[in-house]
């Protein structure tokens, strides 16, 4: 028996089935957002926890990524349709020894995203929407983005040959994004101040231009992106932690993630889920502020303000599908500030872990759970850091402009001048 692939709506007064055909992303008949859904066949999960593994070995390209290895939980594509790949996925799990002492102490190992092709947790879910672009014969694929989104999807497109289009807010996206999706091929279109306001524009604009969006709102980008907790549950024996932390932007991952393990659990491959916790950035955070004080609606941040660029999103498309998550797995979530994400960040780096400033918010937001007692000590606990450390320059750079008697030398060019600043600065 195969599997059978629809879309239904996540609204509980509505819950309406789509078209699968279609290629919408809301409702048609109330708005809400789309979620793909499956009619799974009886699975064997040992036997099939066996094939992914034995894929591994494989020399072909499905096989090779960390996101189509695990094919049967998404199989929303023909039989023989064409895979967009570039071998995503497959991102190492990583132990730590000070980030875990200095956080709780808790058991802290790290899901690297940053190992993915273009760096970020977005090609989990490219792979899997531009996929379905080509397949529809899509010409034009586009997306509003603080970078990551940008980066992957130029990627993506320039390997199928399709246009990109990328809306992005004036001076708002880090320079190395950027450049990622130029080089890529894709058409830049700087408008608004605000991912909020980029974002809005180019959703009133698509379907004049006959644009595919393939932000978070695409359902078939939540597909791929929740292939990571397969992965991560492989790489753990299928022995699921207590905690997995995300940061919180656009919220399409712990959507994702949530989505993921509910069909895993649901299909024997585990016994239990883990609790899913959301940290968000303190200057945008109305996730935080709609889940704290229970509110029914989230009220959006017109101006969010953070130095970690990828989760600077004041309005998130996926708050409904975030929240709803976080109750079906007894979940919380977090606000950081700006000086906590960059304390994170240094002590990953000192257990040589890199990676953007929003990806250190998972850790920053750890401490602060566990110190309030809502971490248990020596818990067992993921953090999902979601971008490399070189995607966001900038930031880092700033944080040491003035530091170079501590961390940078500039020294006169002879022997004398230099062995003297070695001698001051080198520790024994």
């Amino acid at each position: 028996m195969m599997s059978t692939a629809y879309l239904q709506c996540i609204e509980e007064r509505c819950g309406r089935i789509q078209d699968p055909k279609q290629d919408a992303f809301q409702c048609s008949s109330c708005g809400g957002l789309l979620e793909v859904k499956y009619h799974f066949p009886a699975f064997d999960s040992e036997a099939l926890r066996k094939e992914w593994h034995q894929r591994r070995l494989s020399g072909e390209p499905e096989d090779r990524s960390g996101v189509w290895r695990f094919r049967e939980l998404i199989p929303f594509t023909e039989p023989r349709a064409r895979i967009v790949s570039l071998s995503e996925g497959s991102t190492p799990l990583v132990g730590t020894r000070r980030a875990g002492w200095w956080t709780g102490p808790v058991h802290l190992t790290v899901k690297h995203q940053g190992s993915n092709p273009t760096g970020s947790f977005k090609d989990l879910g490219m792979t899997a929407c531009i996929t379905r672009a080509a397949c529809r014969g899509v010409r034009r694929v586009a997306c509003a983005s603080t970078g990551n989104t940008s980066a992957s999807m130029a990627a993506y497109a320039a390997r199928v040959g399709i246009q990109a289009l990328l809306f992005v807010p004036r001076g708002q996206i880090s320079a190395a994004k950027l450049a990622q999706a130029l080089d890529f091929g894709a058409l830049v279109v700087e408008v608004g101040d605000t991912f909020d306001q980029a974002f809005r524009l180019l959703r009133d604009l698509a379907p004049e231009m006959g644009l595919y969006l393939v932000n978070s709102v695409n359902p078939f980008r939540i597909e791929g992106q929740k292939t990571i907790v397969a992965e991560l549950l492989e790489q753990r024996a299928w022995r699921p932690p207590d905690y997995i932390v995300v940061p919180g932007g656009n919220l399409g991952n712990v959507s994702a993630i949530g989505k993921g393990l509910r069909e895993l659990l649901d299909l024997g491959f585990i016994q239990k889920a883990p609790r899913l916790v959301v940290v968000q950035a303190a200057g945008a955070n109305p996730f935080y502020r709609a889940v704290s004080s229970s509110a029914c609606e989230l009220i959006p941040e017109t101006k969010p303000v953070t130095q970690a660029t990828a989760i600077r999103i004041g309005n998130p498309a996926n708050w409904k599908k975030a929240r709803r998550v976080l109750e079906w797995s007894k979940g919380f979530v977090e606000s950081v500030t700006d000086e906590e994400i960059f304390e994170a960040k240094r002590v990953l780096a000192e257990d040589g872990v890199g990676c953007e400033p929003a990806s250190a918010a998972t850790v920053a937001g750890i401490r602060k759970l566990c110190r309030a007692g809502k971490i248990e000590r020596h818990a067992d606990v993921v953090a999902v850091l979601t971008g490399n450390q070189l995607k966001d320059t900038d930031a880092i750079m700033r944080r040491f402009q003035g530091m170079e008697s501590e961390r940078r030398l500039r020294v006169e060019p002879n022997l004398d001048a230099l062995r003297h600043a070695l001698r001051a600065a080198v520790r024994d």
